[in-house]
């Protein structure tokens, strides 16, 4: 559920830095801004609220991920992989609002690294043995089976660590600014795009286990988010200023839940097919047994949890194209955000502590055993937008609520029992916004401009074809050195990379001008409307006093991560100010 704060709060709740535009119909304007703490019963909810924005993507990642670590008909694991998932989420989320880029995003699982850990669990090395795919062969206590998904999952651990490295480097160096002078909307818009054209597959195959129940909850998730997200629930309300009064629920989260509900009424009164070689068999709720009563109350995880870490070097080639396009979109997700909550734009150095942060999200999401790493999560950023709400506070609070959700066992069991149709039909909607918003990048380009339309066209094209092909022919790639032939295994497999560096190349080679690349429109984009920001950046310096002590260091002004007195948000690196400024736009696709 989404609350909508329908009036205005007194200034004396609000704060003196919060300007609030006059304009009603302006969605954009903040009732509270990043620093305004809101009442404590509107934190909870809302903290709640987002949570429930982020969780379908965040428990898909798992889900996704247990078909190439052979945990297919091992509900139990897949329950702890969410558990951990959330809880890493909500630690790297209080890390980076407490001590990263310091706005109101919260940080979940990212599937920029979904692809490329598919390509490493799916190359002939990795595959899962036939047995471990037959429901009856399987036993999931077996010492054999253990470590046939535990050996994938610590190769995967140990490389996403150290392709992490890499991003914290970028981010604590300041290299992020520099290396965003080269990326533009024709490397954005192929590279997200096909994070969601990509998995495609994989929705076709859940929502084909039982179409109409897939239908029918792709059908309530348009209906909600689309047609009834303006339309008001009034319910009462309390605050110290007003009392008693009407404020407005808006529903559009809740629709899965109505198909788990439907899936669950049709088990227990045996409507669906009890044999599990009838088609529809997957939308009972009854498919994953008595996980949710062999789930423990309480689950700890922590780092080393399935064994030592090891390392592929295909894989950190692999998940180092995935950070890259992460730290991409995260920089994009930064300046929304700041938008969407009433602050500046970021200065150079918060943008580079939010990165470094992520970095450190990814390493910690990795040596936990996630299966993932960590970034910005758009769908969360899009709902600042609709709740008017951008306070940090309510994202700190939701980091709390995540870790709480985490280490709660029942509830990682009970999310494995949602239907597989219903994932299916979920699936539908969100790689197709995926997909769009990636293409929504290429707005402030020309399109009208044949360079662009065939930098963009030949880049999908190709990503979708080269991929493709390698799969078909496994053996093509044989250059008489293992290592390497891997490398090229997954990097030509993985359809984001071959996209965005095909975009990347041609973008940065054929002659074009910046304004015909779409670079001048996200230049000047933050500049045309300040008036519901803070009057200062002073939001982005450290906190505990820590920005005090360094401004008194004179040595400070030369680590790129830390603020410094004179820092000036608008005019240290314009071309940060570039990527994934669609991401905004989501508020109007993404429930």
């Amino acid at each position: 559920m989404i609350l909508q704060m329908d009036e205005q709060v007194d200034d004396r709740l609000k704060g003196k830095a919060c300007k609030t535009s006059e304009t009603d119909g302006d969605r954009n304007k903040p009732t509270y801004c990043v620093t305004d703490v809101p009442p404590w019963y509107l934190c909870i909810f809302l903290a709640i609220q987002h949570y429930l924005t982020a969780f379908g993507g965040i428990i898909s990642i798992p889900l996704i991920l247990s078909e190439g670590l052979c945990l297919q008909h091992d509900s139990l694991t897949q329950s702890q992989l969410i558990n951990n998932i959330f809880f890493v989420s909500g630690l790297c989320t209080i890390l980076q609002v407490i001590f990263g880029v310091r706005l109101p995003i919260l940080q979940g699982g990212t599937f920029a690294l979904v692809t490329p850990a598919m390509a490493l669990l799916s190359m002939p090395d990795w595959e899962c043995p036939a047995w471990t795919k037959n429901a009856s062969l399987v036993n999931t206590s077996s010492p054999v089976f253990i470590e046939v998904w535990q050996t994938r999952m610590r190769t995967l651990q140990g490389s996403i660590m150290v392709a992490s490295i890499l991003q914290v480097l970028v981010g604590f160096s300041g290299l992020i600014g520099f290396l965003m002078r080269f990326i533009g909307p024709l490397t954005i818009a192929p590279t997200v795009s096909l994070i969601g054209l990509s998995l495609y597959d994989s929705a076709g195959v859940k929502a084909g286990s039982h179409w109409g129940i897939s239908a029918m909850t792709t059908v309530l998730i348009i209906l909600f988010s689309q047609y009834l997200r303006r339309i008001p629930i009034p319910v009462p309300a309390y605050d110290k200023i007003k009392k008693l009064r009407v404020s407005k629920f808006f529903l559009f989260q809740i629709m899965p839940v109505f198909s788990w509900l439907v899936c669950y009424l049709l088990t227990i009164y045996d409507v669906l097919p009890s044999d599990p070689d009838e088609y529809g068999y997957l939308a009972r709720t009854d498919v994953k047994g008595n996980v949710v009563s062999e789930a423990s109350w309480f689950t700890f995880t922590y780092p080393g949890k399935w064994g030592l870490p090891t390392v592929s070097l295909a894989g950190v080639v692999g998940i180092i194209a995935g950070i890259i396009c992460s730290m991409a979109e995260s920089v994009g997700d930064y300046h929304a955000c700041a938008r969407l909550s009433g602050a500046p734009p970021p200065p150079k150095h918060a943008i580079n502590r939010g990165i470094g942060v992520e970095g450190v999200g990814s390493l910690l999401a990795g040596a936990f055993g996630t299966g993932n790493g960590t970034t910005s999560f758009s769908e969360n950023v899009a709902a600042l937008g609709i709740t008017r709400v951008g306070s940090r506070t309510v994202i700190l609070l939701s980091g709390f609520v995540m870790i709480l959700m985490g280490i709660l066992g029942k509830i990682g069991a009970i999310f494995t029992t949602i239907p597989t149709p219903v994932i299916g039909g979920m699936f539908m909607i969100m790689f197709g916004v995926i997909g769009a918003a990636g293409i929504s990048n290429l707005q402030s380009t020309d399109m009208n401009s044949s360079r662009n339309i065939f930098i963009f066209g030949f880049s999908m094209f190709s990503a979708l074809v080269i991929p493709n092909w390698i799969m078909k022919n496994p053996t093509f790639l044989d250059t008489g050195v293992k290592e390497v032939d891997q490398v090229l295994q997954i990097l030509l497999t993985t359809h984001m990379f071959v996209g965005g560096f095909l975009g990347f190349f041609l973008d940065n080679t054929i002659p074009g001008t910046k304004r015909e690349r779409g670079l001048l429109a996200w230049e000047n984009v933050y500049l045309q409307d300040s008036s519901s920001s803070l009057e200062t950046d002073e939001v982005y310096d450290l906190p505990f006093g820590i920005t005090s002590h360094l401004q008194s260091k004179s040595w400070a002004r030369y680590i790129p991560f830390c603020p410094h007195k004179g820092h000036r948000s608008q005019s240290e690196d314009n071309h940060n100010k570039t990527v994934g400024l669609s991401l905004s736009n989501l508020q109007s696709l993404y429930f």
